[in-house]
């Protein structure tokens, strides 16, 4: 475990038993979708042109003003 990780779970011990579940979960699910992400990009019969094309289409609507812009994790 790196020394970053620790003090992060060291300063989760300080919240409240709600708010310690309530990151654990967060943490449980981000880790869920980086390693289904690395296993995404990992496949190498994966198609990469549909993330550009994604890329390429979030571009064009941020040029053209439709998108909206918000913090990490706003929905």
């Amino acid at each position: 475990m790196t020394k970053l990780l620790e003090q992060a779970f060291n300063e989760a011990q300080k919240l409240s038993v709600h708010l310690q579940d309530e990151l654990a979960h967060q943490l449980l699910e981000d880790i869920h979708n980086e390693l289904k992400w690395q296993e995404t990009l990992a496949n190498p019969n994966i198609d990469l042109g549909i993330f550009q094309e994604m890329a390429q289409a979030a571009l064009i609507e941020d040029e053209k003003g439709e998108t909206e812009e918000k913090g990490f994790g706003e929905e």
